[in-house]
């Protein structure tokens, strides 16, 4: 069977493709015992399979999410550690979409892997995505809204168009009184 082998089955093609992404969900979503093996593929050699991995996660999280969210100490513990962009766009995308099943202390696992990658990243999805969940979750968090205030400064500045303009309207929408661009 193709399906035997998750990482096989991820492998090869043009990268940017989704390779038998739809066709390896399928298989989790009928056969869900199956996940720890398509997770078990993050932390294999092969990027393009680490990105597939990320596609698969996300399309399984839409139709189980209670599925995905048994994983949340392996995502905030081991896979938040894997230096991949689309590891850590990923993680902004699902720490967003679980924050109603978060723990407290989840949560702020969660902020802390965000801010060191809006910190450290210099990929532009990372920086969207990082901005994104943190300044939906800094309308409630008038401490995180403090530190995301220099953050978001810095970079409206970004030579990207599509950074700087996240980043100003992060910053009118999502902080206290949308003022951050004001002294």
């Amino acid at each position: 069977m193709k399906y035997d082998n998750f990482e096989l089955a991820l492998s090869g093609g043009h990268p940017n493709s989704l390779g038998n992404t739809v066709e390896v969900v399928d298989v989790v979503l009928k056969n869900p015992e199956r996940f720890e093996e398509l997770f078990e593929c993050y932390f294999c050699e092969d990027e393009v399979v680490r990105l597939r991995v990320s596609s698969c996660i996300k399309r399984i999280q839409k139709v189980k999410p209670d599925l995905v969210y048994g994983y949340i100490d392996r995502f905030l513990d081991d896979v938040s550690k894997i230096d991949q962009a689309s590891t850590q766009w990923t993680l902004a995308q699902l720490f967003l979409v679980m924050e109603k099943k978060l723990t407290d202390r989840e949560k702020q696992k969660a902020i802390n892997i965000m801010k060191r990658n809006l910190q450290k990243s210099d990929d532009w999805i990372v920086l969207i995505q990082s901005m994104v969940t943190l300044g939906q979750w800094a309308k409630d968090d008038q401490n995180l809204a403090k530190w995301l205030r220099p953050i978001l400064i810095k970079l409206s500045k970004d030579e990207r168009k599509s950074v700087a303009g996240k980043s100003k309207k992060m910053g009118l929408t999502y902080l206290p009184h949308g003022r951050i661009f004001q002294n």
